[in-house]
């Protein structure tokens, strides 16, 4: 149940990181949710890609880990 969890964060993280990064690609003015950081579009934009990072690595370990332990085929 726990690498489930984890894989729905993951994915979570990955959806809204690359949502995030394209609107901020498409409108440079649209920060979205990472409105209220400082720092403007470079700073916005990096966490953007870093949230699809980390959600890519999160999700990709749960399902290997639920894959070794027979929840994933």
């Amino acid at each position: 149940m726990k690498y489930d969890a984890l894989q729905i964060l993951g994915v979570a993280l990955l959806v809204l990181g690359g949502q995030g990064a394209i609107r901020q690609l498409v409108d440079h003015s649209n920060a979205g949710l990472l409105g209220w950081l400082p720092g403007g579009f470079a700073v916005s934009i990096t966490a953007y890609v870093v949230a699809v990072a980390i959600g890519a690595v999160v999700a990709g370990w749960a399902h290997s880990k639920a894959k070794a332990v027979g929840r994933r085929s």
